[in-house]
Formats: structure tokens, C-alpha cells, sequence
């Protein structure tokens, strides 16, 4: 069955608000960012863009909802007990430098993390849904330990670590010091130097 004109018009409406919501987000950032410019720029009435959505607030976190959506599109890359760790690792850890490598998701977190400095609930919720992006990780790492081949009792805390090298370099600086994202060097160079660091504590030879 195909879907009703006036729905598929109101669903290109929604998409608009939110593809402008965006752009005007990371351009002028949370504060400065009305629902009246957000209309203006999706080419609707305000009186539309409420219709979806009854606040800033709202609209916003629907936002990020997508970002979070999309980044969970790629497929989780299972323990593989008949693979050599390092080519698996490696490629996980590629996985993240190439879901941390887009501009958009980075702008609009930076835009997040200053609207929410002052709530430290929201910021909480915020990080929470970035760390549930790192669970699949996780994951591989309690299913490699359980199966004797990495040397670690802690796979949440061994993660952590891997994560967290991985962040220094390709998301804390663009979010806090603006720096420009990485290049396809910079990333190949991070993903193997960081897996062959955690290889080399957590491997059991």
C-alpha cells in the first residue's frame, strides 16, 4: 500500500525542519538558534515546525537521536574464535575512527556538550547514549578473555582504555579545542598504533 500524499508531505516537511534545525545548530549554536530561523530556513511556518515539535529542546534531542541512530547502521563486528586477534581488532577500532569521522555528528555533539554544561542531567543522558554506541567493543573483548586470549578480568575497564585512546585523538580535540578532524593517515596511523598498544598489554601470548 502506498503511503497517503499528505503524509509523505508531511514527512518531507519534518525531514526540512530538522535537515535546517541542524545547519542553523551548527552554525549560530544552541542559544542563538530560534525556532523562528529554523522555519525561516526550512521554507515553513513556525507554527509548523511546532506542530512536530513543541520546543527547541525537543527538537534538538530528536536531532541527536538521528545521529545516534545512524551510527549504530554499522554492523557489529563479531569475536571471531578461528581469526587472529590483531586483523579483528584492527578493524574495529577503524570502525570507530570512521563513525567519529563525520563533521556533522561533531559539530552538533560540541554544539550539545555547551548547551548542556549547565544540566548536569542532560549531559549524563548525553553520554550515556556515547557510551552505549561502544558497548559492541565491549563485547568483543569480554567474548576474546572468555576465550583465553586476551589476559583481562575487567573487559569493561579494558575497553575503556582502548576508547579512550582512540577519543584523544579523533573526539576530544575537535570537541573541546576545535581542531580539524583527521585525515585517512592520521586515522590509519591511530587505529594501528592503539590496537598494537592494546595488543601488546592484553594479548596472551
Amino acid at each position: 500500500m502506498s503511503t497517503p500524499a499528505p503524509a509523505r508531505l508531511t514527512d518531507r516537511k519534518r525531514a526540512a525542519i530538522l535537515e535546517a534545525a541542524a545547519a542553523e545548530f551548527r552554525q549560530a549554536g544552541y542559544e542563538a538558534t530560534s525556532m523562528d530561523r529554523i522555519a525561516a530556513s526550512a521554507g515553513v511556518s513556525k507554527r509548523t515546525v511546532y506542530n512536530h515539535f513543541p520546543s527547541k529542546e525537543v527538537l534538538f534531542a530528536q536531532i541527536l537521536q538521528q545521529l545516534w541512530e545512524r551510527s549504530r547502521e554499522s554492523p557489529e563486528l563479531a569475536y571471531r574464535g578461528d581469526r587472529p586477534l590483531r586483523p579483528q581488532l584492527l578493524e574495529l577500532v577503524q570502525q570507530k575512527l570512521q563513525l567519529l569521522h563525520d563533521e556533522t555528528f561533531i559539530d552538533l555533539v560540541r554544539v550539545a556538550v555547551a548547551a548542556i554544561i549547565p544540566s548536569p542531567e542532560r549531559a549524563q543522558e548525553m553520554f550515556k547514549r556515547v557510551g552505549d554506541k561502544e558497548e559492541g567493543l565491549t563485547v568483543w573483548i569480554r567474548e576474546a578473555a572468555a576465550d583465553g586470549r586476551l589476559n583481562t578480568d575487567d573487559p569493561t575497564f579494558a575497553s575503556s582504555l582502548l576508547q579512550g585512546m582512540i577519543k584523544g585523538f579523533a573526539f576530544w580535540p575537535q570537541i573541546t579545542l576545535g581542531q580539524p578532524m583527521l585525515d585517512a593517515g592520521q586515522r590509519e596511523r591511530v587505529a594501528n598504533t592503539t590496537t598494537d598498544m592494546f595488543l601488546a598489554h592484553f594479548e596472551r601470548i
